[in-house]
């Protein structure tokens, strides 16, 4: 649906940056666990593979949003998805950060 040149609904640009940002939140939520599994709070291990995992995953939600906000036109409120793909690179990063956390620990502790 559309009202002049601002789109409502599920637009394939909003599509976009969702896919990214679930991406992204898949990879906090696995750097989350990899970082309470290394501080000996969650399961057993030292959490080291899945910091690797919540890293390249998170890698791939900031690629992908990148790659929406390069191609996508127009500005916030469009319908393209471009404040979604924001929030995408700042989900991805942060799955980043706590799979870096995660290894940091993981040396400081071997």
């Amino acid at each position: 649906m559309t009202n002049g040149n601002i789109e409502f609904g599920l637009t394939p640009g909003r599509l976009g940056a969702i896919v990214a940002a679930v991406v992204g939140l898949i990879s906090v939520v696995i750097g989350g666990l990899s970082l309470a599994r290394s501080a000996g709070r969650f399961g057993t291990g030292a959490g080291r593979a899945g910091a690797k995992v919540s890293a390249v995953v998170g890698l791939i939600g900031i690629v992908l949003a990148g790659l929406h906000l390069a191609n996508s036109t127009g500005g916030f409120g469009t319908g393209n998805g471009r404040a979604g793909a924001i929030v995408a690179v700042v989900v991805g990063l942060t799955g980043m950060v706590l799979a870096g956390l995660t290894l940091a620990r993981s040396r400081r502790a071997n």
